[in-house]
């Protein structure tokens, strides 16, 4: 199978926070690898497979989130326009003259616009347009919106077809984080052909951008003896230093900070060494943003490490990474964890 295709499909498709059922299809599909996949209360997608080892056998968590950032509908106005308000830390920059889709009883595509600048007040032409001065366009008349049951509550993504760039380089919106997902996919792919001794627990997360949710339900269900949380990280571009960000084209990032225990640490890079597989040390000194920590902090506690994935742009419908360092960052996985014996995860009581 074609992940990358896969991931291609991903990022067209729409999964805002809460509401991932149709990229939990698309991911349930293209992973004929596990042995179960089930979805819980929250709607997390568990992908299971099992070990060859004696039973206790280890369980290791891998954690990607599936859901994206999107938009609200919050009033539809006399003459049809409609007004919106954001789902996660969208870039509210770049919105205006973006193409839209209205997913209400049905997908209505829509325009978002606002005063053009001819009619700007001058000092308005040197600021970014707030989101209350926004709004899509369908095309409708009030009637009209009314009549395709248009409503306050609908969601809203972007319309954006993923471009193919040079080499393995792709562009899209999603790639937060499907490009993780992607990964896990890539990872399940190797180990159906390796024996791991741990049960392999692999969850596309739900509800990442609005406050880890899914991380924590599924960790506290799950009870895993280690887990990887797989996200992005910035990639490098103009404006940013070395130092902020990653190098796209070699390999992921391997945490280390609070959320990272030591041991994992050092054997996530050994491995990645030993198999010569790239990769780049990731300081990361405030983990609050990704599933790491939510995992971390589960029950009595989860030993955690982060991997991450470079990426460009992040929250704009033009996020930018190459394949490359989404296939190592899933051959890394499963070499990996088909190394985990029970003594290794014993080990991991004690720093």
């Amino acid at each position: 199978m074609d992940i990358r295709n896969v991931l291609r499909t991903m990022s067209e498709g729409s999964g805002v926070s809460g509401h991932e059922d149709s990229v939990a299809d698309i991911i349930s599909e293209a992973c004929p690898w596990a042995d179960e996949i089930r979805r819980d209360a929250l709607g997390n997608l568990i992908m299971f497979k099992k070990g060859t080892g004696a039973k206790p056998r280890p369980k290791i968590m891998l954690a990607a989130h599936m859901d994206e950032i999107g938009l609200i509908l919050t009033k539809i106005e006399d003459d049809g326009f409609a007004r919106f308000s954001t789902i996660g830390g969208f870039d509210q920059r770049v919105l205006v003259a973006q193409e839209v889709l209205i997913h209400g009883t049905k997908t209505v595509p829509g325009v978002i616009g606002a005063k053009p600048p001819h009619v700007q007040e001058p000092e308005e032409r040197t600021k970014s347009v707030p989101l209350d001065e926004m709004f899509i366009d369908c095309g409708y008349t009030s009637k009209e919106a009314a009549e395709v049951h248009l409503s306050v509550g609908d969601l809203v993504t972007l319309r954006r077809s993923c471009l193919d760039l040079q080499g393995q380089f792709m562009a899209g919106k999603a790639m937060d984080d499907r490009a993780s997902v992607a990964a896990v996919l890539e990872c399940f792919q190797h180990l159906a052909n390796m024996s791991h001794t741990a049960d392999i627990y692999a969850v596309a997360t739900v509800q990442e951008e609005v406050g880890l949710r899914g991380a924590i339900t599924s960790a506290y269900g799950i009870m895993p003896d280690l887990a990887i949380a797989i996200d992005v990280t910035f990639g490098d571009m103009p404006g940013l230093a070395d130092s902020e960000t990653i190098k796209l084209g070699g390999g992921p990032g391997i945490g280390v900070g609070p959320h990272v225990h030591p041991q994992l640490f050092t054997a996530l890079s050994k491995t990645a060494k030993e198999w010569n597989i790239p990769f780049s040390v990731d300081p990361s000194p405030s983990p609050g943003g990704t599933d790491t920590f939510a995992i971390q902090v589960a029950r009595a506690g989860v030993p955690t490490i982060l991997l991450s994935i470079p990426l460009r742009y992040m929250h704009t419908p033009v996020e930018t990474l190459t394949y490359s360092d989404v296939a190592a960052a899933g051959r890394l996985m499963a070499v990996f964890t088909a190394s985990v014996e029970a003594e290794f995860v014993e080990g991991l009581l004690c720093y």
